[in-house]
């Protein structure tokens, strides 16, 4: 399972949306088909949030 955590902070002029970056989280794990995964799933949060 890798780490997903979507961030929302309201800040004064309206909502901040992050992401962990799975990325990073892995740097530890030396597993490269977990690697590679995980930068898909970069991808795919990144343009969750920016779509918000």
């Amino acid at each position: 399972m890798l780490p997903g955590n979507v961030i929302l902070r309201a800040v004064d002029d309206g909502v901040e949306t992050s992401a962990i970056d799975p990325v990073a989280s892995m740097q530890a794990i030396d597993n490269a088909d977990l690697h590679a995964v995980a930068g898909q799933v970069r991808d795919m949060l990144a343009k969750a949030v920016d779509a918000i």
